[in-house]
């Protein structure tokens, strides 16, 4: 079930819904929901949060610019 929320959350962070999938990952404490966490808050421009979750990841956070990059790697990874 999780990893289907989690795809499901990438399919929104893609289509731009941040809010739906900050429902969905805000739930889950795993890594990947870390990350999909820090894009998020990319997206919705709480950079210093965004920060936060990708250390909690083990991510480097690579900003605002990379988010695309980085959803299409999450997508790679669920």
């Amino acid at each position: 079930m999780a990893d289907r929320d989690l795809r499901r959350a990438v399919d929104l962070l893609a289509s731009g819904d941040w809010q739906a999938a900050h429902t969905i990952v805000q739930e889950d404490t795993s890594t990947l929901a870390a990350w999909l966490h820090g894009i998020v808050h990319t997206l919705d421009g709480d950079l210093d949060n965004a920060r936060y979750w990708y250390g909690k990841a083990g991510r480097p956070f690579r900003g605002k610019e990379a988010v695309q990059e980085e959803i299409a790697a999450a997508r790679r990874s669920v």
